[in-house]
């Protein structure tokens, strides 16, 4: 899940001073479970901006809004109202905010940060888990990912400076390692500690990025 947060209001509010009327999206998957571009937060964020002297013309929360095809065919819905708007405030993670830049004519600015990809602890409490690096190590490391976990993202075992089984970046944190390790000893599976891990190809991660099935021989299509 892509995790993200509303931008305080001061910068919002920035982004739209020479707009008189907006519409708001947000995304009916991340962004609602993270309450950051929900229905009940677009509602909220609406009555926010319309204290500060805001038009808000039009709402809409797209199932998902990364998907290109789909968000292209929820925007219809609310053609009037684009057509009437200044600009677009996205509450989506920033993926989602360039879709509906991508088939709008008018200015679309973020309404959200976008902080990470992570996992669902619990509701309002959510942790990192996944640093998309391309080269995934889960299978030698016991499911937990030392590129994400670990404050160095070391490959080969921790740093000298872990204390108490603490992080020394961030104590809050357990070090990655330590839990690799312990995790690895319940698997039975400590050997592979001794396998020594290459450095990353971080070509990999070099951005922009992109896959398209459509492109292999055999592949999938889509």
């Amino acid at each position: 899940m892509i995790i993200s947060q509303n931008k305080p209001l001061d910068e919002i509010m920035k982004y739209i001073e020479d707009c008189e009327k907006v519409v708001l999206t947000g995304c009916g998957e991340c962004a609602t479970a993270c309450k950051s571009g929900g229905e009940e937060q677009l509602i909220g964020i609406k009555s926010e901006l319309e204290r500060r002297g805001k038009k808000v013309v039009g709402l809409l929360v797209p199932e998902t809004s990364c998907n290109y095809l789909l968000v292209k065919k929820e925007l219809k819905k609310i053609k009037g109202e684009l057509e009437e708007a200044d600009a677009v405030l996205s509450f989506a993670c920033g993926d989602g905010a360039q879709t509906v830049a991508k088939l709008v004519k008018i200015p679309v600015y973020p309404g959200n940060n976008t902080l990470f990809i992570g996992e669902i602890e619990r509701v309002g409490k959510y942790s990192e888990a996944c640093r998309a690096c391309g080269e995934c190590v889960l299978g030698t490391t016991g499911g937990i990912c030392p590129i994400t976990r670990c404050a160095k993202s070391l490959l080969n075992g921790p740093c000298g400076g872990a204390k108490n089984g603490k992080c020394e970046v961030n104590p809050d944190n357990d070090c990655a390692w330590i839990l690799i390790y312990r995790r690895l000893q319940e698997l039975n599976q400590a050997y592979k500690l001794i396998e020594i891990m290459e450095p990353k190809d971080y070509s990999k991660t070099a951005h922009p990025r992109n896959l398209n099935l459509r492109d292999n021989d055999g592949g999938e299509r889509v």
